[in-house]
C-alpha cells in the first residue's frame, strides 16, 4: 500500500483513527498509580502518522481522535484538556521530526512531555491556580518515560513496515 496515493491515505487514516480510539479505550481500563497518568499508546500512532502520512494528516488524525474519544468516552471538558495536550505535543513532535538526526524515541518523549504540559496548562487556566505546577513536575517525568516506551513501539513498527514494503 502506497501511503502517497489519496485513496490509500484515506483508508490508512481511518484505520489509524480507529486504532487510536481502541488503544485509548483499552488504556482507560487499567488503573494507574498517578491520577491523569496514561501510557499514551495512541501517541505512537500519531508519531507513525507524522513520519508516514505527513504533518497535515497527523494533525487531522489528532483532532479526530480528540473529538471522537471525547464524544464517546469523555465529554467537553475532557476534549479541552486532550486538545491542549495534543496540540502542544503535535507541534513539538512535528518540529523535531523534521530535524535530521533526531531519533523517533526523542520525538516521542518530547511529545509525551509536551502533552502533559499542555493539559496541566489548560487546567491551570481553567482552575486559575498556579499550584498545579507541582503536579506538572511529576507528570513531566511520567511523560518522558511513557514517551520513551511509545517511541520504541512506533520506531519498531516503522522499521518492520519498511522491511515489508521493500519486499
Amino acid at each position: 500500500m502506497n501511503p502517497r496515493n489519496a485513496t490509500n491515505r484515506i483508508a490508512l487514516s481511518a484505520l489509524l483513527v480507529a486504532l487510536m480510539l481502541v488503544l485509548g479505550y483499552v488504556e482507560s481500563l487499567f488503573p494507574t498509580p498517578i491520577p491523569g497518568m496514561k501510557l499514551g499508546l495512541s501517541n505512537s500512532i500519531l508519531i507513525f502518522a507524522v513520519y508516514i502520512l505527513g504533518i497535515p494528516n497527523a494533525f487531522l488524525l489528532m483532532i479526530l481522535k480528540v473529538l471522537l474519544s471525547g464524544l464517546m468516552f469523555g465529554g467537553v471538558s475532557a476534549m479541552m484538556y486532550a486538545f491542549a495536550g495534543g496540540l502542544l505535543s503535535m507541534i513539538f513532535m512535528c518540529l523535531l521530526s523534521r530535524i535530521k538526526g533526531v531519533h523517533v524515541v526523542v520525538v516521542s518523549m518530547t511529545g509525551g512531555l509536551m502533552h502533559n504540559v499542555g493539559q496541566v496548562g489548560m487546567a491551570m487556566l481553567i482552575l486559575s491556580t498556579p499550584k498545579l505546577l507541582y503536579y506538572m513536575a511529576i507528570l513531566m517525568v511520567v511523560g518522558l518515560a511513557c514517551g520513551a516506551l511509545t517511541g520504541v513501539c512506533a520506531d519498531s513498527v516503522m522499521k518492520h513496515l519498511k522491511k515489508m514494503f521493500k519486499h
